[in-house]
Formats: structure tokens, sequence, C-alpha cells
């Protein structure tokens, strides 16, 4: 199971993310290099390629904040010198404003870099544009994990994360989301949250490995709303990513997660039967509650046929 739909041009693998403008390398930005496309979403440091950079300069820091900074913080203070030197967040994009930096670069310590992360953690997503895979919406620019949760990558490598529509329309309107607290732990294909539709219960694999920055209380209060718009207004949590790259190996993206949802789909026909497979071959719209409007549908047999987690 690979992200590998849609590459972009050159054939690597890089992380697809929103709220980003530009997508120059930092180190470019800089002039430090002629040219190169940022492949990890501005999260420097988890970046191979600015690790390998700032050993390349052989440096020992000459005081302790030095430890904390990116490499390319020492060339942007090596070559702009006090009010000409600008905000990383002015180079990349991420502020249409020219902006100077007062702090020579040490966002470690920088209340506006600080204050950005928490508008973004704040703001309200823009209606995505949507594929289908066999009468179910797919996201486009989402990655997609095997329990049918999203991915979707922003500024600084942060993501939010949710169910996608075949979840929310095979079970149906949920009566409960339990989602982990605040600064919590939760690991690619470990069961991470869960959900309830009355007496009947069921686990979510999570996505991504990392630490949970924020829970959407708007969902928890009101489950319904995952029910209806499971890609915009219910996404259920931001997870801050130990690795960005390397959680990619476990998600499906572009035209791998319309041809994986195609599968599901038949998975789903095969347990449905041949009246539900013979409405579908004709075009006709997909159930919006499955569990809820097929007789004969066992609740466990769809958590462990498409959730992965069935005890």
């Amino acid at each position: 199971m690979k992200a590998k739909g849609n590459k972009p041009s050159d054939g690597k693998k890089r992380v697809v993310s929103f709220q980003v403008v530009e997508n120059q390398c930092i180190w470019a930005k800089a002039g430090v290099i002629n040219y190169r496309v940022c492949d990890n979403a501005y999260d420097c440091n988890t970046c191979g390629f600015d690790k390998a950079m700032s050993r390349a300069g052989q440096k020992k820091p000459e005081d302790v904040s030095q430890l904390f900074a990116p490499g390319w913080s020492e060339e942007l203070r090596s070559r702009y010198i006090g009010a000409n030197r600008p905000c990383r967040h002015a180079l990349t994009g991420r502020i249409n404003a020219p902006k100077i930096c007062p702090l020579n670069n040490e966002c470690y310590h920088c209340a506006f870099d600080q204050w950005l992360d928490e508008v973004d953690l704040s703001q309200e997503l823009d209606a995505p544009k949507y594929r289908l895979a066999s009468g179910f919406k797919i996201a486009e620019g989402y990655y997609y994990h095997m329990g049918h949760t999203w991915v979707r990558f922003e500024h600084g490598g942060v993501v939010r994360v949710g169910f996608d529509d075949f979840l929310s329309r095979v079970f149906g309107t949920m009566s409960s989301v339990a989602l982990p607290s605040l600064g919590r732990s939760v690991s690619q294909d470990k069961v991470g949250w869960s959900f309830a539709r009355e007496q009947h219960e069921a686990s979510v694999l999570c996505p991504v490995t990392g630490k949970v920055l924020a829970v959407n209380h708007a969902v928890m209060d009101h489950p319904e709303i995952a029910h209806k718009d499971p890609y915009q207004h219910g996404w259920l949590m931001i997870i801050e990513p130990n690795m960005p790259k390397r959680n990619l190996k476990g998600l499906y993206y572009g035209d791998e997660s319309v041809h994986w949802m195609e599968q599901e789909q038949q998975k789903l026909m095969g347990i449905l039967g041949p009246e539900y497979a013979a409405l579908a071959a004709t075009g006709a719209e997909v159930v919006d509650d499955v569990f809820g409007n097929c007789e004969g549908i066992e609740w466990n047999g769809l958590v462990d046929r498409f959730l992965h987690t069935s005890k």
C-alpha cells in the first residue's frame, strides 16, 4: 500500500499539503542552492535534506539557541543583516505581505510563528473538490488509509484526519465519537479512537503516527456532522506526525485511492448480495446508511472487513 498516485513530475515522493502557496525549498530561498522543491510541507525539523545540509557545514553551535534552529537559519543570518532579514513565512509564501524577522530567524521562540500555527489550527477548512469512485466521494489532495480515514497535510507538516465517505455511508449516523485527549501519542495502523451507534461500537485505526494537537469538539457534541460532511466540517483531529514522509508508505493517494475505493465497493456488494450489485451496475446512488437500511447486515462483519479492528 503506497501513496503513489498523482506523483510529481520528477517522480520523487513528496508530501502534498494545503496552505502552502509556494513549494521552493527554503535553502533555495536563502540562496544557498540554486533550486529545490520542498517535499516535506516545510517541516524542516524532520527533513532529511535539511539535516544533510546542516551536517555539510560541520560547524559547532556557538550558543544553545543554534541547537534548536534548522541549518538554513544560519545561512539567512549570514546573508541578510538587521532590518533586511526576511521572515521564513514570507519566503515560503505562508503570508502574503513582506515581513522582517526581529529574532535572528530563531523561530522556536517566536510569538508570531506560534500565532500562525494557532491560526491554522482554528481555521475552517475550504470545501475540497471531489472525485467519485463507484458512487463514493473522494476529496482531492487528501490521503486515505485502509481503515477508511483520510489525512490532509498542512503547512509545517501537521495533519488533519477524519472519516471518509465510505465509512460514513456504510455505518450511518453515529451516536457518539470518542477521540483521544490532547497530547496523546497515536500510531499508524493501531487503534486511535472509536465511535458508536446506539449499542454498537467500533474502533478505528489511526492513519498516521504522531501527537494529538487538537480535536473537533463540534463533532464530539454532534456526531451527525461527521456523517453529513466528513471531508470538511466533520474533521476529527489535528496531529503532529513524527515523520510526515514516512507516514506516506501506509496511505493511498490520487488515482490509487480511487482504485482502492472501487475495490472496497466491490467487497461491499459481495456482502449485500446480487440485488444490490445489480443496482450498482446500473449507476444507482450508493445507500446513505447501509447498516440501517440493509437487512441481515452484521455490524461486526462490517467492522472486520472494512475497519480491520474486530475483536
